[in-house]
């Protein structure tokens, strides 16, 4: 998330990209939701094989992602991104992940912006929707993937 998300609730969080405050494209700055890149080393050290997406569609934006990935020890993994008019959906169905979690893209309209709801109908039986709420993180699911709800 932004940096000037620290120490604001969700909601704030939200209203901040809403009102397209600067620091908000500030990408290089980005800092961790909580404790994600912890709860993703835990999932990777019991077997789990993360990709991520990033939201960006230029090299030199992705390698921003990159780097504060490593800043902040995210498990290390591909980060894969949208070409011209790709989708987000067609990069999920290109990966095919098991699990897909991602938020409910409240501040940029909703199920609209999200990937699950416009991956094809086959596609869908195949990989398990985790949806969390927008700059509320990972940290409520839990550490052990078996008890994750798709399970």
């Amino acid at each position: 998330m932004h940096q000037s998300g620290l120490g604001k609730t969700p909601q704030e969080r939200t209203k901040q990209v809403e009102e397209n405050e600067a620091f908000v494209h500030r990408y290089d700055a980005y800092v961790p939701v909580d404790q994600a890149n912890t709860k993703l080393a835990k999932w990777v050290r019991q077997g789990a094989k993360i990709v991520y997406l990033s939201s960006h569609q230029n090299d030199q934006n992705v390698k921003k992602d990159i780097k504060v990935l490593k800043k902040y020890n995210f498990p290390e993994a591909p980060v894969l991104y949208r070409q011209k008019t790709e989708t987000y959906a067609q990069i999920a169905e290109r990966a095919m992940p098991d699990i897909l979690i991602e938020d409910d893209c409240k501040s940029i309209g909703g199920a609209i912006a999200m990937t699950y709801p416009h991956i094809s109908p086959l596609r869908k039986r195949m990989i398990h929707s985790i949806v969390v709420k927008e700059f509320s993180g990972i940290d409520d699911l839990p550490d052990d993937l078996q008890a994750l709800p798709c399970f």
